[in-house]
């Protein structure tokens, strides 16, 4: 496994992370055995970087964490997030930045890992009734104390991620970005390079769209919540196959699987970027691993940009509620 530095720190982390949410919440069911063999088997293949947040499960994919990870803890990187809440009932509730709840979050999070420090530590989504600078303060705050080694905001518009960084140093931005999300090309990612910060990738695979396996809403179970995705919706759908079976067709022409040249792609976006496919299966996860040793020309490159320029996947990425959350 190849490795890549994230932004301004001194973690070395695996070019392929590992993103954890699947394995306890969102996409359907639930196999804790096989999502612990899967934590397992990434640590075999050189994965050494597990993204998760405290509203995973919700709180249950830190505690699988942390149990799973405890006897390698000196051998990964964990980041997880918080203030992207959720009420008694479930639903979503506004994101949440006010310094007493960054101080309250991070000592639950600590607790349910069963740590005494997170490598890095995000703010899920921003808070636009709590000034930026009042969160990455009380952010540093954390890191002072010995509590989080790293920080890192999520999501974050270039004005927010400069009034943050002008606080305490911001290590790396973590934001959507695929084939088929490309916004962050426009005005992030210049931002993100012009200050020295890395940038993680989350849904890589468009939420496994771009593995070619996802055709129908049928093939999702009911409490998989891309059934309720624009992207993954009537129209928009088959607007969007269009893309995947000129991937497919591309990677049958290289033998390599569709996902895997998705996640190529991304890593030849630049050295600061480092991808976290998420997967609850070791069969996908071991496929995700086997990207990093893709090479690809600047005439496939090219070929790539053509089957999936930026703007091309149609409908919003979440559904208005959640959209209402991204700082633009």
């Amino acid at each position: 496994m190849k490795l890549r530095r994230l932004g301004n720190s001194d973690l070395m982390v695996s070019a392929i992370g590992l993103g954890c949410m699947g394995m306890s919440w969102a996409y359907g069911s639930v196999d804790e055995n096989e999502a612990a063999a899967t934590l397992h088997r990434a640590v075999e293949l050189g994965v050494n970087f597990f993204d998760t947040a405290d509203v995973y499960g919700p709180f249950t994919n830190e505690i699988l964490l942390g149990k799973t990870l405890k006897g390698v803890r000196d051998q990964v990187v964990i980041a997880t997030k918080f203030g992207n809440r959720r009420g008694p009932d479930g639903k979503p509730m506004d994101p949440d930045g006010r310094p007493e709840y960054v101080r309250e979050a991070c000592d639950a999070s600590l607790k349910r890992f069963g740590i005494d420090h997170i490598d890095l530590y995000y703010q899920h989504r921003v808070d636009r009734q709590t000034p930026i600078e009042e969160t990455v303060g009380a952010m540093a705050e954390l890191v002072r104390q010995g509590k989080v080694r790293y920080l890192g905001l999520s999501e974050a518009s270039p004005n927010t991620i400069r009034r943050a960084h002008a606080v305490h140093p911001i290590t790396v931005l973590q934001t959507e970005y695929s084939l088929w999300s490309r916004e962050p090309e426009g005005e992030i990612l210049p931002t993100i390079r012009e200050l020295g910060m890395g940038f993680v990738a989350y849904s890589p695979l468009g939420r496994g769209f771009l593995t070619g396996r996802i055709a129908s809403l049928d093939q999702l179970e009911s409490s998989d919540f891309r059934r309720i995705s624009p992207r993954f919706q009537g129209d928009n759908l088959n607007h969007n196959l269009n893309i995947v079976r000129e991937l497919q067709q591309m990677a049958a022409d290289k033998n390599v699987r569709p996902g895997q040249l998705a996640l190529a792609w991304v890593l030849a976006q630049g050295e600061d970027i480092v991808p976290i496919p998420g997967t609850k299966r070791r069969q996908y996860l071991e496929e995700n691993a086997a990207a990093v040793e893709i090479a690809l020309s600047p005439a496939e490159i090219e070929r790539l940009n053509r089957i999936a320029p930026r703007g091309v996947t149609a409908g919003e990425r979440y559904p208005a509620a959640a959209m209402r959350n991204i700082d633009f």
